[in-house]
């Protein structure tokens, strides 16, 4: 989900100026192991452990494992759990069964997004929602002001749990083998965005078949006190097969080779999910009303910018904030993320659109300090694995899990035609985002302000 994206390499942020407050229960595991710290919405987290480009490589070809512990974590629950996050959240969260995790918005009245979300349906009448680290307060206070007109309680439970996320295709083989589990479904069985709940050491733990870097992968949920001794056997039983740490400089480049979207830069209070294609996580079907149901139905204004990915030569890559120039050299659109792609090799970039820009082949230059860096218009996510190592969920789902899958599939249409039509959009690969500043608790009233 979010924080501030990786700060580039000599950046101050970089260098670690200032003091955070909060630290991860593996601080002094990374500190062993000589990480680089910068500060990521209030807490101190390893950037990188060797090279960015390094641990990039490691999770396209073998594994990398990351400390995801400043991750807001909230649970839902009573008797009518799934009815209050039905309101407070843009998907039907009551449809999803049991051990399903689904990614949703948290909407203001307005239309904007407050966060992005992950939910795991744990149990019948419980839930636990991943938010992003700087957004935890926003994303607690708003949930229990929706929730209150429910027999449900919201608790925060960030400050217990630790979360590591295994990424990448010899994640599964590594976490087959690693000890200390007990688990009612063996990892292999899971399906994407699937979960089993079981224990670790004798304690509770819940391994979900989720992730944000376009890899095959899985995060882990525990108490933290057994954090340490999880990672530490996990780089002891994946040292073979190429494990290494992994900061969060290179989530950031493999997020954005695989077209997710980052809280803070492609999504905001100001953005319609329809904008950022993400129209088809909003669920208009459900019954009665959700917070920001009406302002979705009407859309965004006419001529609204459409999120799309954008592909140069050479060596150079819009960054966030460069300006995006059609072949008159009038701005058309702005680069909310971009790198030098580690994977693919040249710079790629997504950015915000006028719709008559947006069309995939179209020839547009990126403002690069100056220098009219020529780029095309291409259909995201720029990475895909060439084979699906997902491994299909073995249980036979019930007539309800299949309609939901039915509704979860990806789809890859035109943003700009689409949003042009005011329909529904596919949403790009789901997943966790990383934020950029600590935001303090508001209530709605703040949020409907804030997005105005």
């Amino acid at each position: 989900m979010t924080d501030s994206p990786a700060p580039a390499p000599g950046s101050s942020a970089d260098a670690g100026s200032g003091v955070s407050a909060n630290l991860s229960p593996l601080h002094q595991v990374h500190l062993d192991a000589g990480a680089s710290f910068t500060d990521f919405a209030g807490w101190q987290m390893p950037v990188r452990y060797s090279s960015d480009l390094a641990e990039h490589h490691a999770v396209r070809t073998a594994a990398g494992l990351f400390d995801l512990s400043h991750m807001a974590i909230i649970i839902v629950q009573g008797p009518e759990a799934a009815a209050a996050l039905d309101y407070a959240l843009s998907a039907r969260i009551s449809a999803i069964a049991v051990g399903q995790a689904k990614y949703s918005l948290l909407l203001t009245r307005d239309g904007g997004i407050v966060d992005d979300l992950v939910v795991y349906r744990t149990h019948e009448n419980r839930f636990g929602i991943v938010a992003n680290a700087a957004n935890r307060f926003e994303a607690a206070g708003a949930l229990a002001v929706r929730a209150a007109e429910f027999d449900a309680t919201v608790v925060d439970e960030s400050e217990q749990l630790a979360l590591i996320a295994i990424q990448g295709p010899a994640s599964l083989g590594i976490l087959e083998r690693a000890p200390g589990f007990e688990l009612p479904v063996a990892v292999g069985d899971l399906g994407y965005y699937w979960s089993t709940l079981g224990s670790y050491l004798g304690d509770e733990v819940l391994v979900g078949r989720t992730g944000y870097t376009g890899e095959d992968g899985f995060e882990i949920y525990l108490k933290a006190r057994y954090a340490a001794a999880l990672w530490n056997s996990l780089i002891s039983t994946g040292a073979g097969d190429g494990l290494i740490p992994a900061g969060l400089a290179s989530r950031d480049t493999l997020r954005l080779e695989a077209g997710m979207p980052l809280y803070g830069h492609e999504l905001g209070l100001g953005t319609f999910p329809v904008q950022a294609g993400l129209g088809r996580v909003v669920d208009l079907g459900k019954e009665g009303d959700f917070v920001g149901r009406a302002a979705v139905e009407a859309g965004p204004p006419e001529g609204a910018r459409v999120l799309v990915g954008l592909r140069s030569e050479g060596r150079r890559a819009g960054r966030a904030g460069y300006a995006v120039l059609d072949a008159t050299g009038a701005q058309v659109g702005e680069v909310t993320s971009g790198a030098l792609s580690p994977t693919l090799g040249y710079p790629i970039a997504m950015a915000y659109l006028d719709p008559g820009s947006a069309e995939s082949g179209t020839e547009l230059a990126i403002d690069v300090r100056g220098t009219s860096v020529p780029a095309v218009v291409v259909p995201l996510p720029f990475y895909k694995r060439e084979a699906d190592k997902r491994e299909p969920d073995k249980r036979q789902p019930d007539k309800r899990e299949r309609g939901q899958r039915e509704r979860d599939r990806d789809s890859g249409p035109s943003q700009a035609g689409e949003l042009r039509q005011q329909t529904e959009l596919g949403q790009t690969q789901l997943g966790q985002t990383e934020l950029g500043q600590q935001l303090g608790r508001k209530n709605e009233t703040n949020q409907r302000e804030a997005s105005k």
